[in-house]
């Protein structure tokens, strides 16, 4: 009982050892030609799974990642970690502090960049045929809903690295598009809530199914952000609280652990306990605990569980046998120029100039983390199958690359981002900094 063979271990350990070399690996040799890091990660699964060593070795992979009973479900875990991780990382980014125009602004871009979008994404679903693509659920009203979602979400973590190595997050711009994504997203995952929902129906759609879907996700969020706004702002660094003296890191993962269970069992999606935990965090404690929190969490997260879910990504994806070039470079033109339009349009609605529109357009098209997550959680609950999956895990990867090319051109040359960021000085992060730890201001 919860015991594995010493072989097992031993095959396990080399596997997964192995997996996650490639992908910091791969990360690195990405990051060198400035390539967003999640690109290497997700290639190393394609290096080692069926795309490239399972198709010419198909019996190393076997023997490597299908060694023994069970060892797929190991991997499993390890992945559903690595996703619960991002996301709670992804809410620590949420912000917050906002001037009267930089709030307009952000509110603007976030309709202007989901309303349009989505319906557009939901329109394009009976454009061409969708049936070739249904998962296992057969629900054609939740795979138009994941359509939705692919062409408007935006991604924190990937936007937010890329600002982190251009040395540009203290920047207005990167306030701007990173509250945008946040706030955004948030809506998108109400969305796949639904859709998850409806699938998990056996495709049947009622009007009771979708007030019941929509109240018990709003009331999740709503209840989460008040009861944990208070309780973490009385009760988190309160003597009394005997789990967060012990260790600080543990209290906020069983915190989020909790929430994502309970979002699993209220059929709202785990990931989405994991997100709200991670803003919840941010808003209610003071600075100076959630960077500390952000760092211990990041320094884990990123060097083990993270990784090892983009590989897993990669590892699912045969893109010789399921994967469509043609299609793929039809629906990232739409995904890219419909998202990027919107963005443009609303930008120089609220009379914002061309340039800062276009940089904003680009910037917000990155779909990166939330955009394989959407993937993930479309594929696993039968909304979706293998080839579509390899359609948006690929849609994911390369608007992210698109952005970090484009702003890394922008910083070099000396343009401004938007107005507020003239003569800003890029604020390189050391590969250091990392192990620095940050201290309690004295009392």
């Amino acid at each position: 009982m919860f015991s594995l063979s010493g072989a097992e271990i031993s095959h396990f350990l080399m596997a997964m050892g192995c997996l996650l070399a490639m992908a910091h690996l791969l990360g690195y040799l990405a990051e060198r030609i400035f390539i967003p890091r999640v690109i290497g990660e997700v290639a190393a699964g394609l290096v080692l799974g069926p795309t490239l060593l399972g198709h010419f070795f198909p019996d190393a992979f076997k023997w490597i990642f299908l060694g023994f009973a069970g060892e797929d479900k190991l991997f499993g875990l390890l992945y559903q970690f690595g996703l619960l991780l991002l996301m709670f990382c992804s809410g620590l980014k949420f912000q917050t502090k906002f001037n009267k125009e930089d709030a307009k602004i952000t509110s603007a871009l976030v309709i202007g960049a989901t309303i349009p979008a989505f319906i557009v994404g939901w329109l394009a679903a009976g454009w061409f045929n969708i049936t070739p693509y249904l998962g296992t659920a057969n629900n054609t009203l939740a795979f138009k809903i994941v359509i939705a979602i692919s062409i408007a979400v935006t991604s924190i973590p990937v936007i937010s690295k890329i600002f982190n190595d251009l040395g540009i997050m203290h920047t207005r711009f990167a306030k701007i598009v990173i509250a945008c994504a946040g706030i955004h997203d948030v809506l998108l995952w109400i969305a796949l809530g639904f859709a998850t929902a409806i699938a998990s129906e056996g495709g049947v759609f009622t009007v009771g199914t979708a007030v019941k879907s929509f109240s018990i996700s709003t009331a999740f969020i709503l209840g989460t952000l008040f009861l944990g706004y208070v309780l973490f702002k009385r009760m988190t660094v309160i003597k009394q609280n005997l789990l967060f003296r012990s260790s600080n890191l543990g209290y906020f993962l069983f915190i989020m652990f909790m929430l994502a269970s309970l979002a699993g069992n209220l059929h709202v999606e785990a990931i989405f306990g994991a997100l709200l935990a991670g803003i919840v965090a941010k808003v209610a404690l003071p600075k100076v605990v959630s960077e500390r929190l952000e760092q211990g969490v990041s320094n884990i997260s990123f060097s083990w569980f993270i990784p090892i879910y983009f590989a897993t990504v990669g590892l699912q994806l045969d893109l010789v046998r399921h994967f469509n070039p043609l299609f793929f470079l039809g629906y990232l033109l739409f995904a890219t120029l419909t998202q990027t339009i919107a963005v443009y349009i609303t930008s120089r609605t609220i009379k914002q100039d061309p340039f800062t529109s276009l940089n904003l357009g680009l910037a917000i098209n990155d779909r990166g983390g939330p955009g394989i997550v959407l993937s993930s959680v479309a594929y696993s609950t039968g909304i979706i199958n293998q080839e579509f999956f390899a359609i948006l895990v690929m849609l994911a990867l390369v608007t992210s690359w698109i952005p970090g090319t484009w702003l890394r051109i922008v910083v070099s040359k000396g343009w401004r981002l938007m107005p507020g960021d003239e003569k800003i000085v890029p604020r390189k992060r050391n590969d250091d900094d990392t192990f620095k730890t940050i201290n309690y201001p004295a009392k």
